[in-house]
């Protein structure tokens, strides 16, 4: 069963959370048609809705940072392993995705002795670390100033994966930057629930035959139907 299907909601308002159209793009074709809408829906708001302020969430932009440090850590285990050496990075995963204020004393032993010692991770840990200083920012020029100190020391870490999150960052920036002219207000916390929610039932689908099964039970939970 091809269930490959792109969902469209609305972050607020009457449809906010709710399911409101099913897509799946199976072809290539099918794919660049839907990017199409994508842009078209993108330039239709920027003539339409002159004062919208298009923004780069928080969530997703740290969730690059997750990704570029866990694909460090996961060369790293790899290098020590072959070396010989202790496995000091066994079990530390959850250390760096808690924050410090949830780490038990035990937690924060760990964490302290790992940031002593001169590994990769522990570098781009700390470069994710700093980065977190950026949402403290109100001004969007500070904040863009903050930016291009901290991905100029992130391309000169030697750590590529990091250096493809500084890359992202320079790429993106006056989006990120919209964060801080939209006073931090926008949050897509409904849409990324809606995600959630949306990957749970996927997952129930695995022994469906069909798509149509799919997406019949995507409707029924997501699309606020009114009862028969």
């Amino acid at each position: 069963m091809q269930a490959s299907a792109v969902a469209r909601t609305r972050p607020s308002g009457r449809d906010a959370g709710r399911l409101l159209r099913l897509a799946r793009p199976r072809t290539q074709r099918g794919v660049l048609r839907l990017l199409g809408h994508v842009e078209a829906l993108l330039e239709g708001v920027a003539e339409r809705a002159q004062q919208a302020v298009h923004v780069l969430d928080r969530f997703h932009i740290m969730n690059h940072f997750s990704k570029a440090i866990d694909e460090v850590r996961a060369t790293e285990v790899r290098k020590l392993a072959a070396a010989g050496k202790a496995p000091v990075l066994k079990h530390s995963r959850w250390l760096r995705l808690k924050r410090p204020e949830h780490l038990t004393d035990a937690q924060e032993d760990r964490l302290a002795d790992l940031v002593r010692r001169n590994l990769r991770t522990v570098r781009a840990y700390l470069l994710e670390e700093d980065f977190q200083r950026l949402w403290g920012y109100v001004s969007p020029y500070w904040a863009g100033r903050f930016l291009d100190r901290w991905r100029t020391r992130t391309m000169r870490s030697r750590l590529q994966p990091m250096k493809d999150v500084a890359r992202m960052v320079r790429s993106h920036r006056d989006l990120i930057l919209n964060w801080f002219r939209a006073k931090g207000q926008f949050s897509s916390g409904v849409v990324e629930g809606f995600n959630g929610k949306a990957r749970v039932i996927t997952k129930r689908a695995y022994g469906f035959r069909t798509s149509t099964a799919l997406e019949v039970a995507l409707y029924h939970a997501l699309g606020d139907l009114p009862e028969p």
